[in-house]
């Protein structure tokens, strides 16, 4: 609910009209939006984003790739993949070296450092996540995440 639409309400009940609260999509953006505000802020006090978490996660679970590959594995478009990969980069959370079959690309891998700041940052996301869930129940928390995977897992299988 926003500020607006708890304001002026005698009895503190939302003026939000029922029908709107029944729309999961508009259920879904708020809560979304509420989530990566609060993402973003706990990401940022361990000096990190959220695209950092997302290509240092692809390198630990799935391995060494090209930038072309961390694009896909990751979402990020690949004219901003460059820009994070100098940022981990300069930081030493990862190293690029050139592909040994085509001297074109890099091929990037996490390092040591890499992979402690990962840790840190998992235990970072376990906790915003533990505030974004609060009034769910761990059942309810696995629920709720199975659910959501097989939302995006079927839209993602219709585009």
């Amino acid at each position: 609910m926003t500020r607006a639409e708890a304001t002026d309400m005698p009895d503190g009940a939302p003026r939000t009209p029922d029908r709107l609260r029944r729309r999961a999509s508009r259920l879904l953006s708020q809560l979304s939006t509420r989530s990566d505000r609060l993402v973003a802020e706990g990401l940022a006090q361990a000096d990190a984003r959220k695209w950092h978490y997302a290509v240092l996660a692809s390198l630990q679970d799935y391995g060494p790739a090209s930038q072309a590959e961390l694009s896909r594995r990751t979402d990020i478009y690949r004219s901003d993949m460059v820009g994070v990969l100098n940022e981990l980069a300069e930081r030493h959370l990862v190293e690029r070296a050139p592909d040994p079959h085509d001297q074109r690309r890099n091929i990037i891998t996490i390092s040591a450092r890499g992979r402690r700041h990962l840790r840190r940052l998992d235990r970072v996301l376990d906790d915003l996540h533990d505030e974004l869930l609060a009034p769910l129940s761990p059942a309810e928390r696995d629920q709720f995440v199975q659910l959501l995977t097989r939302l995006l897992d079927h839209h993602a299988g219709a585009s």
